[in-house]
Protein backbone atom coordinates (compact mmCIF):
# COMPACT_ATOMS: atom_id res chain seq x y z
CA UNK A 1 0.00 0.00 0.00
CA UNK A 2 2.94 2.27 1.09
CA UNK A 3 4.53 1.74 -2.43
CA UNK A 4 1.32 2.16 -4.06
CA UNK A 5 0.86 5.43 -2.51
CA UNK A 6 4.41 6.90 -3.22
CA UNK A 7 3.55 5.88 -6.72
CA UNK A 8 0.60 7.70 -7.14
CA UNK A 9 2.28 10.90 -5.78
CA UNK A 10 5.10 10.54 -7.99
CA UNK A 11 2.73 10.38 -11.23
CA UNK A 12 0.89 13.70 -9.85
CA UNK A 13 4.16 15.18 -9.62
CA UNK A 14 5.60 14.03 -12.60
CA UNK A 15 2.53 15.40 -14.38
CA UNK A 16 2.24 19.17 -12.82
CA UNK A 17 5.94 19.58 -13.56
CA UNK A 18 5.20 18.20 -16.94
CA UNK A 19 2.09 20.68 -17.27
CA UNK A 20 4.78 23.63 -16.07
CA UNK A 21 7.20 22.77 -18.41
CA UNK A 22 4.31 22.93 -21.52
CA UNK A 23 3.46 26.25 -20.02
CA UNK A 24 6.98 28.11 -19.53
CA UNK A 25 7.79 26.49 -23.13
CA UNK A 26 4.20 28.06 -24.56
CA UNK A 27 5.39 31.08 -22.71
CA UNK A 28 8.41 31.02 -24.15
CA UNK A 29 7.19 30.29 -27.82
CA UNK A 30 5.05 33.60 -27.76
CA UNK A 31 7.64 36.00 -26.82
CA UNK A 32 10.21 34.10 -29.29
CA UNK A 33 13.28 36.37 -29.54
CA UNK A 34 11.49 39.75 -28.32
CA UNK A 35 13.86 42.38 -27.16
CA UNK A 36 12.73 44.82 -24.34
CA UNK A 37 14.15 48.48 -24.80
CA UNK A 38 14.33 51.30 -22.17
CA UNK A 39 13.51 54.32 -22.83
CA UNK A 40 13.26 57.82 -21.87
CA UNK A 41 12.18 61.94 -22.36
CA UNK A 42 11.04 64.60 -20.44
CA UNK A 43 8.22 67.07 -22.16
CA UNK A 44 4.91 68.06 -20.71
CA UNK A 45 1.88 65.53 -20.12
CA UNK A 46 0.52 66.16 -24.61
CA UNK A 47 4.67 65.12 -24.99
CA UNK A 48 4.02 61.93 -23.11
CA UNK A 49 0.66 60.89 -24.26
CA UNK A 50 2.02 61.38 -28.15
CA UNK A 51 5.29 59.71 -27.74
CA UNK A 52 3.46 56.97 -26.00
CA UNK A 53 1.24 56.41 -29.32
CA UNK A 54 3.74 56.71 -31.34
CA UNK A 55 5.65 54.08 -29.25
CA UNK A 56 2.63 51.99 -29.98
CA UNK A 57 2.72 52.28 -33.98
CA UNK A 58 6.42 51.38 -33.32
CA UNK A 59 5.76 47.98 -31.74
CA UNK A 60 3.20 46.92 -34.31
CA UNK A 61 5.69 47.62 -37.02
CA UNK A 62 8.32 45.67 -35.05
CA UNK A 63 6.57 43.19 -32.94
CA UNK A 64 9.64 41.70 -31.42
CA UNK A 65 10.59 44.95 -30.02
CA UNK A 66 8.48 46.32 -26.87
CA UNK A 67 9.51 49.29 -24.91
CA UNK A 68 9.63 50.30 -21.88
CA UNK A 69 8.48 54.34 -21.15
CA UNK A 70 10.04 56.35 -18.10
CA UNK A 71 8.85 59.78 -18.85
CA UNK A 72 9.11 62.89 -16.08
CA UNK A 73 9.42 66.87 -16.65
CA UNK A 74 12.58 68.71 -17.58
CA UNK A 75 13.44 69.48 -13.64
CA UNK A 76 15.35 66.45 -12.96
CA UNK A 77 15.54 64.87 -15.74
CA UNK A 78 19.13 64.79 -15.92
CA UNK A 79 19.74 64.35 -12.60
CA UNK A 80 17.66 61.28 -13.08
CA UNK A 81 20.02 60.49 -15.85
CA UNK A 82 23.28 61.03 -13.68
CA UNK A 83 22.10 58.79 -10.78
CA UNK A 84 21.32 55.73 -13.60
CA UNK A 85 25.00 56.84 -15.47
CA UNK A 86 27.01 56.30 -11.89
CA UNK A 87 24.81 52.66 -11.44
CA UNK A 88 25.70 51.98 -15.52
CA UNK A 89 21.68 51.91 -16.05
CA UNK A 90 21.11 54.14 -18.51
CA UNK A 91 18.18 53.39 -21.03
CA UNK A 92 18.54 52.11 -24.44
CA UNK A 93 17.17 55.44 -26.15
CA UNK A 94 17.95 58.65 -24.36
CA UNK A 95 16.43 62.02 -25.00
CA UNK A 96 19.39 64.22 -25.24
CA UNK A 97 19.61 67.97 -25.26
CA UNK A 98 22.12 69.98 -27.39
CA UNK A 99 25.33 71.42 -26.10
CA UNK A 100 26.42 71.28 -22.75
CA UNK A 101 24.33 68.18 -21.90
CA UNK A 102 25.62 66.06 -24.90
CA UNK A 103 28.84 67.17 -24.53
CA UNK A 104 29.23 66.14 -20.85
CA UNK A 105 28.19 62.29 -22.08
CA UNK A 106 30.32 62.26 -24.49
CA UNK A 107 33.21 63.15 -22.76
CA UNK A 108 32.24 60.51 -20.77
CA UNK A 109 31.86 58.12 -23.26
CA UNK A 110 28.15 56.94 -22.48
CA UNK A 111 27.14 57.65 -25.87
CA UNK A 112 26.73 54.76 -28.83
CA UNK A 113 28.85 56.19 -31.80
CA UNK A 114 25.68 56.06 -34.69
CA UNK A 115 27.40 56.73 -37.26
CA UNK A 116 27.67 52.40 -38.61
CA UNK A 117 23.97 52.63 -38.40
CA UNK A 118 23.96 55.27 -40.95
CA UNK A 119 26.26 53.92 -43.15
CA UNK A 120 24.58 50.55 -42.91
CA UNK A 121 21.18 52.37 -44.07
CA UNK A 122 19.66 51.16 -40.24
CA UNK A 123 19.06 54.84 -39.73
CA UNK A 124 18.08 56.76 -42.87
CA UNK A 125 19.22 60.38 -42.68
CA UNK A 126 19.38 60.61 -46.45
CA UNK A 127 18.41 64.28 -47.62
CA UNK A 128 18.83 65.88 -43.91
CA UNK A 129 20.86 68.40 -44.46
CA UNK A 130 24.74 68.39 -43.05
CA UNK A 131 24.17 71.57 -40.88
CA UNK A 132 21.67 69.63 -39.05
CA UNK A 133 23.53 66.28 -38.94
CA UNK A 134 26.34 68.04 -37.29
CA UNK A 135 24.36 69.04 -34.15
CA UNK A 136 24.76 65.59 -33.11
CA UNK A 137 28.33 65.49 -33.79
CA UNK A 138 31.35 65.39 -30.99
CA UNK A 139 34.83 64.65 -31.61
CA UNK A 140 34.20 62.63 -34.95
CA UNK A 141 31.57 60.71 -33.55
CA UNK A 142 27.21 60.81 -34.54
CA UNK A 143 26.20 60.87 -30.70
CA UNK A 144 23.17 61.80 -31.68
CA UNK A 145 20.28 62.32 -34.14
CA UNK A 146 18.01 65.65 -34.24
CA UNK A 147 14.23 64.92 -33.28
CA UNK A 148 13.45 67.81 -35.41
CA UNK A 149 14.60 71.94 -35.68
CA UNK A 150 13.95 74.44 -33.14
CA UNK A 151 14.69 77.97 -31.89
CA UNK A 152 14.40 80.10 -29.27
CA UNK A 153 11.08 82.39 -29.78
CA UNK A 154 9.34 85.32 -28.58
CA UNK A 155 5.71 84.30 -27.52
CA UNK A 156 3.09 86.75 -27.02
CA UNK A 157 -0.16 86.80 -26.32
CA UNK A 158 -2.55 88.54 -28.69
CA UNK A 159 -5.73 88.95 -26.47
CA UNK A 160 -3.81 90.44 -23.40
CA UNK A 161 -1.98 92.59 -25.57
CA UNK A 162 -5.18 93.96 -27.64
CA UNK A 163 -6.53 94.24 -23.98
CA UNK A 164 -3.88 97.02 -22.71
CA UNK A 165 -3.65 98.65 -26.62
CA UNK A 166 -0.27 97.57 -27.14
CA UNK A 167 1.05 96.54 -30.82
CA UNK A 168 2.33 92.91 -31.33
CA UNK A 169 5.89 92.95 -31.61
CA UNK A 170 7.22 92.17 -35.32
CA UNK A 171 11.09 90.82 -35.95
CA UNK A 172 12.55 94.19 -35.58
CA UNK A 173 11.86 95.23 -32.41
CA UNK A 174 14.62 96.08 -29.84
CA UNK A 175 15.12 95.91 -26.02
CA UNK A 176 13.56 98.98 -25.61
CA UNK A 177 10.21 97.73 -27.80
CA UNK A 178 10.61 95.06 -25.11
CA UNK A 179 10.68 96.92 -22.11
CA UNK A 180 8.65 99.63 -22.97
CA UNK A 181 5.51 97.15 -23.87
CA UNK A 182 5.97 95.28 -20.95
CA UNK A 183 5.94 98.34 -18.86
CA UNK A 184 3.03 99.43 -20.45
CA UNK A 185 1.03 95.69 -20.19
CA UNK A 186 1.41 96.28 -16.78
CA UNK A 187 0.31 99.84 -16.11
CA UNK A 188 -2.65 98.92 -18.08
CA UNK A 189 -3.77 96.00 -16.38
CA UNK A 190 -1.86 95.50 -13.19
CA UNK A 191 -1.13 91.80 -14.38
CA UNK A 192 2.69 91.04 -15.30
CA UNK A 193 4.17 92.54 -18.03
CA UNK A 194 6.79 89.32 -19.13
CA UNK A 195 7.51 86.52 -17.44
CA UNK A 196 11.18 86.98 -15.79
CA UNK A 197 13.56 85.90 -18.23
CA UNK A 198 15.84 82.33 -17.46
CA UNK A 199 19.44 83.00 -18.24
CA UNK A 200 20.88 79.18 -19.15
CA UNK A 201 19.89 80.25 -22.56
CA UNK A 202 18.72 83.71 -22.85
CA UNK A 203 21.65 85.32 -21.16
CA UNK A 204 23.84 83.25 -24.32
CA UNK A 205 21.74 84.63 -26.44
CA UNK A 206 22.04 88.48 -25.25
CA UNK A 207 26.05 87.70 -25.82
CA UNK A 208 25.41 86.70 -29.23
CA UNK A 209 23.05 89.41 -30.10
CA UNK A 210 25.89 91.49 -29.47
CA UNK A 211 28.52 90.12 -31.05
CA UNK A 212 29.78 87.07 -28.22
CA UNK A 213 30.20 83.70 -26.90
CA UNK A 214 29.16 82.21 -23.70
CA UNK A 215 32.29 80.44 -23.65
CA UNK A 216 35.43 80.81 -25.71
CA UNK A 217 36.74 78.78 -29.11
CA UNK A 218 38.58 75.73 -27.03
CA UNK A 219 35.86 75.78 -23.49
CA UNK A 220 38.57 76.85 -21.75
CA UNK A 221 37.36 80.42 -20.56
CA UNK A 222 34.22 83.02 -20.99
CA UNK A 223 34.14 84.27 -24.30
CA UNK A 224 33.55 87.58 -22.84
CA UNK A 225 35.80 89.56 -21.20
CA UNK A 226 33.77 92.71 -20.05
CA UNK A 227 31.24 92.23 -17.02
CA UNK A 228 29.64 94.84 -18.13
CA UNK A 229 27.46 92.66 -20.46
CA UNK A 230 26.19 89.90 -17.80
CA UNK A 231 25.89 93.16 -15.43
CA UNK A 232 23.42 94.74 -17.57
CA UNK A 233 21.29 91.57 -18.74
CA UNK A 234 20.92 91.67 -14.39
CA UNK A 235 19.87 94.97 -14.58
CA UNK A 236 17.47 94.53 -17.36
CA UNK A 237 15.68 92.60 -15.73
CA UNK A 238 16.25 93.52 -12.05
CA UNK A 239 14.66 96.47 -12.84
CA UNK A 240 11.38 94.74 -14.26
CA UNK A 241 10.90 92.94 -10.89
CA UNK A 242 11.50 95.86 -8.94
CA UNK A 243 8.78 97.82 -10.55
CA UNK A 244 6.57 94.76 -10.23
CA UNK A 245 6.58 94.40 -13.85
CA UNK A 246 8.28 90.84 -13.96
CA UNK A 247 7.18 88.05 -11.26
CA UNK A 248 10.50 87.16 -8.93
CA UNK A 249 11.92 83.39 -8.36
CA UNK A 250 8.82 83.58 -5.68
CA UNK A 251 6.15 83.40 -8.28
CA UNK A 252 8.54 81.68 -11.32
CA UNK A 253 9.03 78.50 -9.14
CA UNK A 254 5.38 77.82 -8.38
CA UNK A 255 5.04 76.87 -12.29
CA UNK A 256 5.63 73.67 -12.77
CA UNK A 257 4.90 73.05 -16.54
CA UNK A 258 4.03 74.70 -19.11
CA UNK A 259 0.55 74.03 -18.51
CA UNK A 260 0.80 76.64 -15.32
CA UNK A 261 2.90 79.24 -17.12
CA UNK A 262 1.74 82.67 -16.89
CA UNK A 263 1.46 83.48 -20.46
CA UNK A 264 -1.19 80.74 -20.87
CA UNK A 265 -3.59 82.04 -18.44
CA UNK A 266 -3.35 86.19 -19.72
CA UNK A 267 -1.77 86.85 -16.54
CA UNK A 268 1.78 88.19 -18.63
CA UNK A 269 1.77 88.83 -22.37
CA UNK A 270 5.31 88.12 -22.92
CA UNK A 271 7.80 84.44 -22.38
CA UNK A 272 10.89 83.67 -24.73
CA UNK A 273 11.32 79.63 -24.75
CA UNK A 274 11.59 76.89 -27.67
CA UNK A 275 9.44 77.02 -30.52
CA UNK A 276 8.49 73.57 -30.32
CA UNK A 277 6.49 74.51 -27.05
CA UNK A 278 3.79 76.06 -29.11
CA UNK A 279 1.78 73.03 -29.06
CA UNK A 280 1.64 72.60 -25.33
CA UNK A 281 1.44 76.57 -24.82
CA UNK A 282 -1.53 76.55 -27.09
CA UNK A 283 -3.44 73.77 -25.68
CA UNK A 284 -3.13 75.30 -22.44
CA UNK A 285 -3.63 78.56 -23.49
CA UNK A 286 -7.69 77.93 -24.83
CA UNK A 287 -9.47 81.34 -25.67
CA UNK A 288 -6.01 83.21 -25.33
CA UNK A 289 -4.31 83.63 -28.84
CA UNK A 290 -0.60 83.17 -28.76
CA UNK A 291 1.81 85.36 -31.53
CA UNK A 292 5.50 84.09 -31.88
CA UNK A 293 8.18 86.39 -33.60
CA UNK A 294 11.65 86.70 -33.02
CA UNK A 295 13.64 87.69 -29.81
CA UNK A 296 14.38 91.32 -29.15
CA UNK A 297 17.74 93.32 -29.73
CA UNK A 298 19.02 95.42 -33.02
CA UNK A 299 20.70 92.38 -33.65
CA UNK A 300 18.85 89.85 -33.45
CA UNK A 301 19.76 88.12 -36.57
CA UNK A 302 23.07 87.43 -35.34
CA UNK A 303 21.32 86.40 -32.12
CA UNK A 304 18.85 84.35 -33.33
CA UNK A 305 20.26 80.61 -34.33
CA UNK A 306 18.36 77.29 -35.05
CA UNK A 307 19.97 74.22 -32.88
CA UNK A 308 18.30 70.51 -33.02
CA UNK A 309 15.24 70.27 -30.92
CA UNK A 310 16.27 67.46 -28.76
CA UNK A 311 18.42 64.36 -30.01
CA UNK A 312 18.03 60.31 -29.94
CA UNK A 313 20.72 58.93 -28.20
CA UNK A 314 21.83 55.16 -27.66
CA UNK A 315 23.43 54.01 -24.21
CA UNK A 316 27.01 52.78 -25.26
CA UNK A 317 26.05 50.03 -22.80
CA UNK A 318 22.83 49.29 -24.29
CA UNK A 319 23.06 45.57 -25.50
CA UNK A 320 20.17 46.26 -28.44
CA UNK A 321 21.92 49.14 -29.83
CA UNK A 322 20.46 47.86 -33.57
CA UNK A 323 16.90 47.64 -31.85
CA UNK A 324 17.10 50.86 -30.57
CA UNK A 325 18.52 52.75 -33.97
CA UNK A 326 15.39 50.88 -35.92
CA UNK A 327 13.52 53.19 -33.21
CA UNK A 328 15.32 56.33 -34.41
CA UNK A 329 15.33 55.21 -37.68
CA UNK A 330 10.99 54.80 -37.27
CA UNK A 331 10.87 58.26 -36.01
CA UNK A 332 12.73 59.89 -38.53
CA UNK A 333 11.54 58.39 -41.17
CA UNK A 334 7.79 57.94 -40.25
CA UNK A 335 4.47 60.64 -41.21
CA UNK A 336 2.77 58.77 -38.70
CA UNK A 337 5.47 60.08 -35.69
CA UNK A 338 4.68 63.69 -37.15
CA UNK A 339 0.82 63.62 -37.32
CA UNK A 340 0.88 62.23 -34.14
CA UNK A 341 3.23 64.69 -32.55
CA UNK A 342 3.09 67.67 -34.99
CA UNK A 343 5.97 70.05 -34.20
CA UNK A 344 6.41 69.12 -30.60
CA UNK A 345 9.67 67.88 -30.92
CA UNK A 346 10.83 70.50 -33.78
CA UNK A 347 10.06 70.74 -37.26
CA UNK A 348 11.23 67.35 -39.13
CA UNK A 349 14.43 67.31 -40.06
CA UNK A 350 13.43 65.16 -43.49
CA UNK A 351 12.61 67.50 -46.35
CA UNK A 352 9.68 64.41 -47.59
CA UNK A 353 8.27 64.53 -44.15
CA UNK A 354 8.00 68.07 -44.19
CA UNK A 355 6.82 68.37 -47.71
CA UNK A 356 4.05 65.77 -47.28
CA UNK A 357 2.89 67.73 -43.83
CA UNK A 358 3.24 71.08 -45.09
CA UNK A 359 -0.48 70.52 -47.00
CA UNK A 360 -2.12 69.35 -43.37
CA UNK A 361 -0.97 71.50 -40.88
CA UNK A 362 -2.72 72.40 -37.96
CA UNK A 363 -3.11 76.43 -37.37
CA UNK A 364 -0.36 75.80 -34.66
CA UNK A 365 1.89 73.89 -36.62
CA UNK A 366 1.89 75.88 -39.72
CA UNK A 367 2.85 78.45 -37.11
CA UNK A 368 5.72 76.95 -36.23
CA UNK A 369 6.51 75.82 -39.57
CA UNK A 370 6.92 79.60 -41.02
CA UNK A 371 8.99 80.65 -37.88
CA UNK A 372 11.56 78.47 -38.74
CA UNK A 373 11.67 79.53 -41.79
CA UNK A 374 11.96 83.10 -40.47
CA UNK A 375 14.80 82.14 -38.18
CA UNK A 376 16.43 79.95 -41.11
CA UNK A 377 16.89 83.57 -42.43
CA UNK A 378 17.46 85.59 -39.80
CA UNK A 379 19.74 83.51 -38.30
CA UNK A 380 23.92 83.31 -37.52
CA UNK A 381 25.27 79.42 -36.87
CA UNK A 382 24.90 77.58 -34.00
CA UNK A 383 27.94 77.93 -30.73
CA UNK A 384 29.05 74.50 -30.04
CA UNK A 385 31.70 75.08 -27.99
CA UNK A 386 30.92 73.86 -25.02
CA UNK A 387 32.70 72.55 -22.55
CA UNK A 388 32.41 69.31 -20.44
CA UNK A 389 31.50 71.48 -17.33
CA UNK A 390 29.66 73.70 -19.24
CA UNK A 391 26.45 72.35 -17.36
CA UNK A 392 28.49 73.11 -14.05
CA UNK A 393 28.94 76.37 -15.37
CA UNK A 394 25.40 77.45 -16.32
CA UNK A 395 23.85 75.92 -13.14
CA UNK A 396 26.29 79.00 -11.16
CA UNK A 397 25.00 81.08 -13.21
CA UNK A 398 21.19 80.17 -12.54
CA UNK A 399 22.57 80.70 -8.83
CA UNK A 400 24.13 83.37 -9.18
CA UNK A 401 21.10 85.37 -11.38
CA UNK A 402 18.86 84.33 -8.08
CA UNK A 403 20.90 85.76 -5.73
CA UNK A 404 20.94 89.08 -7.67
CA UNK A 405 16.81 88.97 -8.23
CA UNK A 406 16.19 88.49 -4.66
CA UNK A 407 18.75 91.48 -3.93
CA UNK A 408 21.35 89.41 -2.09
CA UNK A 409 23.63 90.60 -4.83
CA UNK A 410 23.73 93.96 -7.02
CA UNK A 411 24.17 93.26 -11.08
CA UNK A 412 27.74 94.32 -10.18
CA UNK A 413 28.98 91.85 -7.64
CA UNK A 414 26.18 89.06 -9.57
CA UNK A 415 28.77 89.63 -12.91
CA UNK A 416 32.00 89.59 -11.01
CA UNK A 417 30.84 86.44 -8.43
CA UNK A 418 29.79 84.42 -11.74
CA UNK A 419 33.31 84.96 -13.18
CA UNK A 420 34.87 83.44 -10.17
CA UNK A 421 33.14 80.71 -10.03
CA UNK A 422 32.90 80.03 -13.89
CA UNK A 423 36.95 79.82 -13.98
CA UNK A 424 37.17 77.86 -10.89
CA UNK A 425 34.96 75.22 -12.89
CA UNK A 426 36.62 75.67 -15.82
CA UNK A 427 40.16 75.24 -14.42
CA UNK A 428 39.89 72.30 -12.92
Amino acid sequence: MKKYILLCMILVLSALLSACSDTTSEADSADGDQVTLRMTWWGSQSRHDQTQEIIKKFEEEYPDIKIEPEFTGFDGYFEKMAAQAAGNDLPDIMQQNFGEYLNQYADKGLLADLSGFVEDGTIDVEGVSDTVMESGMKDGKLLGIPTGTNALAAFYNKTLLDEAGVEVPNENWTWEDYVDAAKKVHDETGKFGTRLMEPKNLFEYYLREKGYKLFNDDGTDLGYTDDKLLEGYFTLNKELIDDGVAPGYDTIQQIKGVEDELIVHGEAPFDFRWSNQATALTSAAGEQELGMTLLPGSNNTQGMYLKPAMLWSISENSEHKEEAAKFINFFTNNIDVYEIGGSDRGVPIKEEIRSEMSSDLNETDQKVFDYIELVTENSSPIDSNYPPQSTEVLAALSEVDELVMYGELTPEEGAKQFREKAMSILGR
